[in-house]
């Protein structure tokens, strides 16, 4: 892992946790993926790639909750895949 945010709170989750995925884009990273808590299942959503491809993928898959943890990640183990990210 590069950078890990979290949040619970009352607003909508997956707007805050690219935020502040935003904010640890300089410590560089290769791929991003969140897990969002919905009201009956956890929502994932990866890519490899800039986190302009994350928030592509939320915008036409969108996760709906008030729970939530996002990362970035540099493979040291394993390629830069959206299946590893």
């Amino acid at each position: 892992m590069c950078g890990i945010i979290g949040y619970v709170g009352a607003d909508e989750v997956v707007p805050v946790l690219l935020d502040g995925l935003r904010r640890l884009e300089y410590r560089g990273y290769d791929s991003a993926g969140m897990a969002v808590m919905g009201a009956d299942k956890i929502g994932i959503l990866r890519a490899a790639g800039k986190l302009k491809n994350l928030e592509q993928r939320a915008y036409h898959e969108p996760l709906h909750g008030t729970a939530g943890i996002g990362h970035t990640r540099w493979a040291t183990h394993g390629a830069p895949t959206e299946a590893n990210a």
